[in-house]
């Protein structure tokens, strides 16, 4: 009965080592990378562990907003998702014509 007790002793100090270690391995590679990358502003993939900067809609299609309001909006919305603030006048002041 007494080896019994020491092998069970070993085999669930084993598991508790392995299950401990898969914790932390992955931590270091799926969460901890994928917080630092969140709070650079960044996108994060677990899937393939891939930090990308979000690419704007215009800068692939080469066409930006031409009404003044809807450009003051999507400006205001932008600034507003990276957490800065805007001021109110911004949204109701209309561009200068040159």
């Amino acid at each position: 009965m007494n080896r019994t007790i020491d092998r069970m002793k070993l085999i669930f100090l084993g598991l508790f080592v392995a299950m401990s270690l898969g914790v932390w391995v992955y931590h270091a590679v799926w969460v901890w990378p994928g917080q630092k990358c969140e709070e650079a502003g960044k996108w994060w993939d677990w899937q393939t562990r891939t930090c990308a900067r979000p690419i704007l809609i215009s800068d692939i299609t080469g066409r930006v907003i031409v009404d003044p309001k809807a450009r003051a909006a999507a400006k205001a919305a932008a600034a507003k998702a990276r957490g800065e603030k805007v001021p109110v006048t911004d949204l109701n002041r209309a561009p200068a014509k040159n």
